[in-house]
C-alpha cells in the first residue's frame, strides 16, 4: 500500500471496485462527520484550491467531511493534496480520482463514502460564505424539528465580484436564465411549489440526506450538458421531497461568462434539450405549440433575451 507524506500527516491510497483512486489522511478515521460535501472536479486545480480554502474558513469546520472527485486524471489537480499549504483546519480531506465520465458519476462516486448524514453538493468553483455550511445543517434540524424528514436544501448563490461581472452575467441573474433566484421571491425559508421545484435543484450548491442521495443517485446515462440536474430533481419531486430555499446558506459563482460564450451555452442547451425529450418521459422544457410560436417572435428582437431564445433555438434544429 503506498503513502503519500504531507504536512498534514500519512494519506492512505486505495482503490474502491469502481476502479476509482482515493486517498484521505489516516488521522480522520476517528471523527464523525456531520455533513459531507462532495465537490467534482475537473482540470481546475487553482480554483478548486480556493473553493477549498473557503470551506476551511467554514464556521463548523470540525464537522465537515470534505470529499473531492477528479473526474478524470489532472496532474495539477493531484498535486495539489500533495501541497503543504492545503486547508489544514479541513481535519477530514478526501481526494477521489475517476476515469472521465460527468459530473453525475462523480457526485455518485462521493456519496459512496460519504459517511456524514447529510451531503452538500457544490462546484469547484462555488466560495461557500462562512455560515454556509452551519446555515445548511441547521435548516435540516429545523425541518426534521417540525416533522420534515426528507427534504433537500436549496442555497443562494451570486456572481463573484472578483472575476469581473459581465452586461451578460447581469442579466443571466436578474432575468433568472442562469439561476432563477428571481423567481424564488416569496418562497425565502420555504419549500418550493412542487410543480416548479425540479427547475431548481442546483447541483451547484444543494443538501439533502446522505440515505437520499443514495437511494436516489444521477442517472449515469444522462450525459447532455445542462439538464442532469432537471432530470434528478424531477425524481425528486416525484418521490415527494420538498425542496427548501434557504436564502440565508450563501455562496458567491467564480465563473466569468461573456455574451459570446452565453450564447454558444445556449446553442448547446438546444441541442441537448432535443436529445433529452427522447431520453425522458415528460421532459419539459422545449417550447411547443404557441409558446413555440411566442418563443421564435420574440427570438428576432435585438435584446439579451431575444438573443438567447435565437440560440436556443439554432440549437435544436441543428438536432432535429
Amino acid at each position: 500500500m503506498n503513502e503519500l507524506k504531507v504536512e498534514r500527516g500519512k494519506w492512505k491510497v486505495n482503490q474502491d471496485r469502481y476502479g476509482a483512486t482515493f486517498l484521505f489522511p489516516l488521522s480522520s478515521f476517528h471523527l464523525k462527520a456531520k455533513l459531507s460535501i462532495i465537490i467534482p472536479t475537473h482540470e481546475r486545480a487553482e480554483i478548486l484550491a480556493r473553493c477549498l480554502h473557503h470551506l476551511a474558513t467554514q464556521t463548523i469546520v470540525k464537522d465537515l467531511e470534505v470529499i473531492v472527485v477528479s473526474d478524470g486524471h489532472d496532474e495539477a489537480t493531484a498535486q495539489l493534496f500533495e501541497k503543504d499549504d492545503l486547508p489544514l483546519a479541513i481535519c477530514d480531506l478526501r481526494f477521489i480520482e475517476i476515469a472521465k465520465s460527468q459530473q453525475g458519476i462523480a457526485r455518485n462516486v462521493g456519496v459512496k463514502h460519504a459517511t456524514a448524514p447529510c451531503v452538500l453538493f457544490i462546484g469547484d468553483d462555488i466560495f461557500l460564505e462562512s455560515h454556509a455550511c452551519e446555515t445548511h445543517l441547521q435548516t435540516h434540524k429545523w425541518q426534521i424539528a417540525n416533522g420534515q424528514w426528507q427534504m433537500a436544501i436549496l442555497g443562494y448563490t451570486t456572481w463573484d465580484p472578483s472575476v469581473g461581472i459581465t452586461p451578460v452575467m447581469r442579466w443571466l441573474e436578474e432575468s433568472g436564465w442562469q439561476f432563477g433566484y428571481p423567481l424564488l421571491k416569496g418562497y425565502e425559508h420555504k419549500a418550493i411549489p412542487k410543480e416548479m421545484q425540479h427547475r431548481f435543484t442546483y447541483t451547484s450548491h444543494i443538501s439533502l440526506p446522505t440515505e437520499i442521495a443514495k437511494k436516489y443517485p444521477f442517472r449515469e446515462d444522462v450525459t447532455l450538458y445542462g439538464w442532469e440536474d432537471i432530470e434528478w430533481g424531477s425524481r425528486l419531486r416525484d418521490a415527494g421531497i420538498p425542496l427548501i430555499f434557504e436564502p440565508d446558506a450563501r455562496a458567491l459563482h467564480h465563473h466569468q461568462i461573456t455574451l459570446e460564450s452565453s450564447l454558444r451555452r445556449m446553442e448547446i442547451l438546444g441541442e441537448s434539450a432535443v436529445k433529452m425529450e427522447k431520453l425522458l418521459p415528460g421532459f419539459d422544457r422545449l417550447p411547443r405549440g404557441w409558446k413555440r410560436t411566442a418563443y421564435q417572435l420574440s427570438a428576432l428582437l435585438p435584446t439579451m433575451a431575444g438573443r438567447h431564445r435565437r440560440a436556443f433555438l439554432n440549437g435544436i434544429r441543428m438536432t432535429q
